[in-house]
């Protein structure tokens, strides 16, 4: 296993009698890698070069000098939370023995294990310690992708010359970027107030700015105005400002967020071009004989003009287009989350429903109709959800004739009857090292642009292929895998082919694409260590071609199916959810199932209830609450239950920054049956 910022072995500090050697074999055994280490020096030298974990004898470190391990320990970022498994003597564990409880508070997520033991407690454990590190390389992996969309958004702010600015309301507080600042004279880290605003606009663009301000305050509607401030050396300059509203949850304006930019260029090469065409008419019958010179002369320059004003709202156009998706992709999930909450409420009645109602066949088959109607909705709020937040990219061994062909009847409704779909999947390919879910995009993307090609219909071939590559540049030596869609449309220019995968360059017209499918599907392609290969020419068509790397490993099996032990005895079940419906449901499918219910409708009343000692046996909690969320709940529950089991119940795919805690989770909406074996497996 290699050691680097991301491994995942085990190093073993137990220098005395056969202790090391049986936890290495044992973790080994299990699948796991293990090094082991002769002293405190070497272990902390192996940690420090990369690990998943450390298994440490308590004798190995009760008189040794852990201060360079404690600083490295205290200095870890905050994704990581380094584990640490230690081994102590029988009757050595942490209430029975304060050098223990002392290790432990010193040493931060440790776990003991008492010596001797049995191997699967400590396979067990390893094993857990280390999907928990994996999980913390996953939050550091996400963190740095939040960190690169935040440096991606500024840089296209840069790129387009634009200010951003947040008008929040009614206290009318401004929050404005340096490059707005700038649009009105100011210099960075200046203050800038709201009314610092209004005194710099011209005497003659104030009544009307306030009135469209007043219009969009009172409708709702998008804020669009270009006027002249005056800046504080005296100088006019023109802004073009544009602002949407973003609304409380009780519906009231909170704030107008937007962007603006300095048009002072164009508005004056628009005043010199009417005052050009004005002095023109003006001396026309005087130079008569230069009328033709001075016609061209003036067409070219009204023409660069009018490229000029076009190409401007060319990329305003092609901004709003990047704002609507990505308020479209906030408002989806939202919606999707609060009708995956609806879902959970159908489901469970109907679920207890079924149980409840007479052997009619007739009245069984209307309510598996509508379970089947349920689970249909539940399966698009899944994929509306995947579609709102931005994944970070899982590249695992994929089988891509199999994942083509999964994709045939989806690839089918979007071509439409005017276009051929044809496969050419040869058998015994390698897998390719991908993110399953992007690809399947990357693909639909590359369809529906060669569908968009072929307005009278044509074919497509989505072909599949081995490539070994030497001295390219772009990808290095190796083996590949090429994955291409050839469409037999109109084809793209020279010109056009050079810029396709340029970001918001698009060859459609306007409103019939953002411009950013190519270079998303480029931006894939690249992270995942191969290329993206157009290939076009007018009237033949165009050949896209995905070079992904081959993986080294099979794709992943299906784990095989766990048993889940029975629990018949009834549990006392603390039930936590601020949604009526939800609670109302859920609690009777618990009931149904034998247990007693203690119910909760937020997280601190849930606290009152584990703080008053009461028997419970377990809590079932959601996770998006308001006050408290599920993850913050369970927390502070561990702090005074440390051995309560805790069920999270969400629509979440990925929990929020900071939800690092192990938890067990169900996934909403589920059915009786779902949430009995959930709970078994808890009970057991």
């Amino acid at each position: 296993m290699r050691s680097d910022a991301s491994s995942e072995r085990a190093v073993i500090l137990a220098p005395t009698g056969r202790d090391a050697a049986v936890a290495a074999a044992l973790i080994k055994e299990a699948g796991f890698f293990a090094n082991a280490c002769g002293n405190v020096v070497a272990l902390m030298h192996e940690i420090e070069r990369g690990a998943g974990l450390a298994v440490i004898a308590d004798e190995a470190i009760k008189t040794a000098d852990l201060r360079g391990l404690t600083r490295w320990l205290g200095d870890q970022p905050s994704w990581s939370d380094f584990p640490i498994v230690l081994l102590t003597r029988q009757g050595g564990g942490p209430e029975r023995n304060p050098d223990a409880m002392r290790l432990g508070q010193v040493l931060g997520n440790v776990t003991f294990i008492e010596r001797p033991f049995h191997p699967t407690t400590l396979v067990s454990v390893v094993g857990s310690a280390v999907r928990g590190r994996r999980r913390q390389y996953q939050t550091r992996a996400i963190l740095q992708d939040l960190t690169e969309s935040e440096g991606l958004l500024q840089t296209a702010l840069d790129a387009g010359h634009l200010g951003a600015l947040e008008l929040h309301l009614p206290e009318l507080e401004l929050e404005a970027s340096d490059t707005c600042k700038r649009f009105f004279g100011r210099v960075p880290g200046e203050a800038f107030s709201y009314q610092d605003l209004k005194a710099s606009v011209h005497p003659e663009d104030r009544a009307r700015r306030s009135e469209v301000l007043e219009r969009t305050i009172k409708t709702g509607r998008d804020y669009s105005i270009e006027y002249r401030n005056i800046w504080p050396d005296g100088s006019p300059h023109w802004v073009d400002v544009r602002a949407r509203v973003v609304r409380r949850p009780d519906g009231s304006i909170k704030s107008l967020v937007g962007v603006l930019s300095d048009i002072t260029a164009r508005k004056v090469a628009e005043i010199e071009r009417e005052n050009l065409l004005a002095q023109l008419a003006a001396e026309r019958t005087a130079l008569a004989e230069l009328t033709a010179t001075l016609e061209q002369r003036v067409e070219q320059r009204t023409a660069d003009l009018m490229k000029e004003v076009a190409a401007r709202e060319m990329a305003q156009e092609q901004l709003r287009q990047v704002q609507k998706m990505e308020t479209i992709g906030q408002l989806t999930g939202g919606v999707a989350h609060d009708f995956n909450n609806l879902l959970m409420a159908v489901m469970g009645n109907l679920d207890l429903l079924r149980k409840r109602v007479p052997d009619d066949p007739r009245l069984h088959r209307l309510i598996e109709g509508a379970l089947q109607g349920a689970e249909r909705g539940a399966s698009l709020t899944q994929r509306l959800l995947a579609f709102a937040r931005q994944q970070d990219l899982r590249a695992v061994p994929v089988d891509l004739r199999a994942l083509i062909q999964g994709m045939i009847d989806l690839l089918e409704r979007s071509l439409g009857p005017r276009v051929l779909l044809r496969l050419d999947l040869p058998q015994a390919l390698p897998p390719a090292r991908v993110d399953a879910n992007q690809l399947e995009l990357a693909v639909l993307n590359l369809a529906i642009n060669a569908r968009d090609a072929m307005p009278e219909g044509g074919s497509i071939d989505i072909k599949v292929g081995e490539y070994q590559a030497a001295g390219d540049l772009a990808l290095g030596a190796g083996r590949f895998l090429k994955l291409s869609v050839i469409d037999t449309g109109t084809g793209m220019t020279p010109e056009i082919l050079k810029r396709a995968i340029e970001p918001f360059f698009s060859s459609k017209p306007l409103g019939k694409g953002t411009g950013l499918g190519l270079s998303m599907v480029h931006g894939l392609a690249v992270q995942l260590g191969g290329a993206l290969q157009l290939t076009s020419a007018v009237g033949k068509g165009t050949t896209a071609t995905l070079v992904l790397p081959v993986a080294i490993n099979a794709p992943e099996a299906e784990s095989p199916v766990q048993v889940v032990q029975k629990v018949n005895r009834s549990a006392v079940i603390l039930f936590v959810d601020d949604d009526p419906l939800i609670a109302m449901s859920t609690t009777e499918m618990l009931e149904d199932l034998g247990h007693h219910v203690i119910g909760a409708s937020s997280g601190l009343h849930a606290l009152d209830i584990i703080k008053s000692g009461q028997p419970i046996d377990l809590m079932l909690t959601d996770h998006v609450m308001p006050g408290m969320t599920g993850v913050e709940l369970a927390a502070a529950s561990r702090e005074l239950r440390p051995s309560l089991p805790i069920l999270l119940a969400t629509g979440y795919a990925e929990l929020p920054e900071g939800g690092q805690l192990d938890l067990p989770r169900l996934a909403k909406p589920y059915h009786q049956d779902q949430l009995r074996d959930r709970l078994d497996q808890l009970l057991a």
